[in-house]
């Protein structure tokens, strides 16, 4: 239920194992694009699979929700769950699909919560689907850990499998479906609903505190003249800590980390708990965003009026073309509140782009095919995504473009003293200025 990037790639690679899986929409143009091979977001690999199961007549999609709820076994909740003005997880869409499935119900069924829900939200969707029906059923939680741009292989050979259920003809059903993802010894991990719910939450808390703990020490290290580089290697090799997610950069994005810190926040509220770790996670990955664009304005003497800025990179990490909560974005939009205009280049997300930004496009924004493109008449580069085709450039043909050569580096992708040999001003995030 819900043919977004967690249920079309789940539903997806349950197909690839041999599974019948019907994906259910309420969207027609989606659901017509896809029975034609079109895929609505882009992930490696994905577009291919869907493809290669439509034609063996395992993957199926269609909007009639009570055909496919009646000829199910078991049924994955994967609609969105935006956040709410209190950050809180809006859970309006995933009970629609629990009344929808009390309503259509017609034998033992398993429902999977499967969107990234608060605690307790398995027991909400269970008292919806009681409201409608008489039926037994179980109602189970298990979360996703899908990095997007390795989603496919994440599904396919996951770390760990979570499955939250109280029910035993529901854990050995759900145990049974995972099996073939585990063959090379990754465990499924059982325990009970809340502690699953939870586990998510925790997982990507823990990722992001990872993210803004380097953000800080990036910054103190622009403060005192070290090298961020060369500390993140020096504690990256301590198997304690080890090196992922611990890059420094502009803050994280995207459609979890920033929701699901929110939503963690606003769940121990409810419980009168405070996170005061969390809190300054989130704390700190608002104000990192602010870093780069200090930057750029003493690097203009504080004045962006007329300034033009090419920017590569609009998706908040490479491999995809989300741009939910991308730097990015608020780069853009500090830029042309400065009186600056911004001509923007990405790989994948330039379509995302302009239904996002649509409104920017007047108003100081321009999207370019070509990544060279967007340097005409560009005061200056500022690299937001490290998408693998930037790491690379023509620097030459780069400082001849650029009006006054400067590179405002935000993911630290390129060497501060190749750049300087070039005569190119070169900034990035918690390295010395060359």
């Amino acid at each position: 239920m819900g043919t977004g990037y967690v249920g079309l790639v789940a539903g997806t690679c349950f197909a690839d194992t041999g599974n019948e899986v019907t994906c259910v929409d309420i969207d027609e143009a989606k659901i017509d694009g896809l029975k034609k091979g079109k895929v609505p977001i882009y992930e490696p690999g994905l577009s291919d699979m869907v493809k290669r199961n439509v034609k063996e007549d395992r993957l199926h999609f269609t909007t009639d929700i009570k055909q496919a709820i009646e000829k199910s076994e078991i049924i994955f909740i994967a609609v969105g769950t935006p956040p709410s003005e209190d950050g809180s997880a809006d859970l309006k869409h995933v009970l629609a699909v629990a009344k929808s499935i009390g309503e259509n119900i017609n034998g033992y069924k398993v429902v999977v919560d499967k969107s990234t829900v608060p605690v307790g939200t398995a027991e909400k969707v269970e008292a919806e689907i009681k409201k409608h029906t008489d039926e037994k059923f179980a109602v189970v939680s298990n979360p996703e850990f899908l990095k997007e741009g390795a989603a496919i292989d994440d599904f396919l050979r996951p770390d760990r499998v979570v499955i939250g259920a109280e029910d035993e003809q529901a854990m050995a059903m759900m145990t049974n479906l995972y099996r073939p993802f585990v063959r090379s010894g990754q465990p499924i991990i059982t325990m009970d609903r809340r502690s699953a719910e939870l586990t998510k939450y925790a997982a990507n808390a823990l990722l992001a505190t990872k993210i803004s703990f380097i953000n800080d020490i990036a910054n103190l290290c622009d403060a005192i003249g070290a090298d961020v580089e060369m500390v993140r290697n020096g504690i990256g090799t301590d198997s304690r800590i080890g090196s992922k997610f611990i890059y420094p950069g502009t803050g994280y994005g995207g459609s979890c980390f920033p929701k699901d810190v929110k939503a963690l926040i606003q769940t121990a509220n409810d419980f009168n708990c405070s996170l005061r770790i969390v809190q300054a996670v989130e704390d700190v990955n608002e104000h990192q965003k602010t870093i780069l664009m200090d930057k750029i304005e003493r690097y203009f003497n504080g004045d962006l009026r007329g300034k033009t800025f090419a920017m590569w990179g609009l998706a908040f990490k490479p491999k995809t073309d989300d741009m939910r909560e991308a730097p990015a974005v608020s780069m853009i939009d500090s830029l042309i509140a400065k009186g600056a205009k911004v001509n923007a280049h990405d790989p994948e997300a330039l379509n995302e782009a302009g239904e996002l930004l649509r409104d920017r496009l007047d108003n100081g924004l321009a999207l370019f095919e070509k990544r060279y493109d967007a340097l005409e008449q560009a005061d200056a580069l500022i690299v937001m995504t490290e998408w693998n085709t930037f790491r690379e450039p023509d620097f030459f043909l780069i400082k001849e473009t650029l009006m006054s050569p400067a590179i405002f580096d935000g993911r630290n992708i390129y060497q501060p003293e190749r750049i300087k040999k070039m005569g190119i001003d070169y900034f990035s995030i918690g390295r010395p200025a060359v």
